[in-house]
């Protein structure tokens, strides 16, 4: 950004140090690792950050072992890139490279979708019949934008009469950019919310949120502009000192609020949204919207033997694993790592850098006859953007501790250009690392 030209030595300094520091830890103690050797089949279903990450890890570790890979997707999507697709600073193909870009030469791609899940008989059957046998199975299948729990929604609608939705794709994320740059232009009602089911990236929201406001700021307009967003609960972010921070920024930004509202339709020629609240149906209206689904496990995960079969995740198919060592309570050769992971926190690509190591040595100590002790503390990060050029890098943990990578140097809950450069510059070296298995 122009704005921060003037930073550009420090700036440029502090990526080579940070980037650089990143991958030498990351590399240096696993090429010392000593391999083992097996003839072990491990299945992983899915090829999104979860599973490229782990299947390029396992590939360095085991020696001799069949690593398949099962997903239909050709393409691999950079998420963390939907909310600057959706600001208009980047082109949506920043986030688009392709599956086999990314994947080890060890291992075999089934070029398919999962369509059944047999952990009895330790197989999976793809969609085409095809049963693909296991010693180990990880399911990292990500999971399923719900739009049909939004009723009158479609994408279709996207980029027309004020319908955004960033969560939906590159393509989708660069259509929401162009309604709400001529929204902010012209002016009118904005309306942000989020589902009540467990989601990937739960800032996100309110980062388009802050977003929006700025450039109406920057175009000045903000006088023209109506904000609300409606969280789903009582309060605005899970971690309540966070959830306290972004009540007072949005107070300060003059963002208005309202509690427990969950939209559950849209009539997209009246422009309103029905929300359910606990006083009944209510309906909000919008000139501007980003709309965001319920999130669920995908088909093939809820309707296997995996997911939580009690407590409030039952409807959401979510796997049901121990919450350190990602291993299935009642299936030990069945792991769960990334989205569809049924844990209290981790829908984020840094939770995954945090979440496979663990699978990855779970799974060579079992092979070795030999037990682990790593765990996983329920790490997410969060790059909060609150304008452009400014962002709080929140990181914290299951019991909802702040745990700040870089204690001293960024503040958590400060609104920091360098905290905005870990989003806009950095972050994308580091995911790429971690998906070769590197950090």
């Amino acid at each position: 950004m122009n704005n921060f030209d003037h930073f550009a030595p420090t700036r440029r300094g502090f990526l080579g140090l940070a980037g650089g520091a990143a991958l030498i830890g990351a590399v240096g103690p696993d090429a010392a690792r000593a391999q083992v050797t097996t003839s072990a089949r491990i299945v992983i279903i899915g090829s999104g950050a979860a599973g490229t990450a782990l299947a390029n890890r396992l590939a360095d570790r085991l020696d001799g072992a069949k690593i398949i890979v099962i997903d239909g997707r050709k393409e691999h999507w950079y998420q963390p890139g939907f909310t600057l697709i959706a600001a208009g600073l980047k082109p949506a193909d920043y986030s688009v490279s392709q599956t086999t870009d990314w994947l080890p030469r060890e291992a075999e791609l089934v070029a398919e979708y999962a369509a059944e899940i047999d952990p009895e008989g330790k197989k999976v059957v793809t969609a085409s019949g095809t049963e693909v046998p296991y010693d180990f199975l990880v399911v990292a299948s990500g999971l399923t934008l719900n739009w049909d729990g939004i009723e009158g929604f479609s994408l279709d609608l996207v980029g027309k009469e004020g319908i955004g939705a960033v969560y939906a794709g590159p393509d989708y994320a660069a259509k929401t950019w162009a309604e709400m740059d001529r929204f902010t232009d012209t002016g009118g009602q904005a309306l942000f919310t989020r589902p009540a089911t467990e989601m990937k990236c739960a800032g996100a929201p309110l980062k388009y949120t802050f977003l929006t406001d700025d450039y109406a700021r920057q175009k000045g307009n903000r006088g023209k502009v109506e904000i609300t967003y409606a969280a789903h609960s009582k309060s605005l972010f899970g971690v309540p000192i966070v959830n306290e921070k972004v009540r007072m920024l949005f107070a300060d930004r003059g963002v208005n609020v309202v509690h427990d509202y969950v939209m559950k339709a849209i009539d997209p020629g009246k422009k309103i949204a029905t929300f359910s609240t606990p006083e009944g149906d209510q309906e909000l209206p919008y000139d501007f919207t980003n709309v965001i689904p319920p999130m669920i496990a995908p088909e093939v995960i809820r309707n296997s033997p995996l997911p939580w079969q009690e407590g409030k995740w039952v409807d959401q198919g979510w796997v049901e694993v121990d919450k350190e060592t990602l291993r299935h309570t009642r299936y030990p050769d069945v792991f769960a790592v990334g989205d569809v992971a049924g844990v209290p926190k981790g829908k984020t690509a840094a939770s995954v850098k945090w979440q496979v190591p663990v699978v990855e040595d779970h799974i060579v100590a079992q092979i070795a006859g030999d037990t682990a002790d790593t765990t996983y503390n329920g790490y997410t990060s969060c790059p909060l953007i609150t304008r452009v050029g400014r962002a709080m890098l929140i990181e914290f943990d299951y019991n909802n501790d702040l745990v700040p990578s870089f204690p001293g140097m960024i503040a958590p809950l400060e609104e920091l250009w360098i905290s905005w450069l870990m989003k806009e510059v950095a972050l994308k070296a580091t995911y790429n690392a971690m998906l070769r298995g590197r950090a």
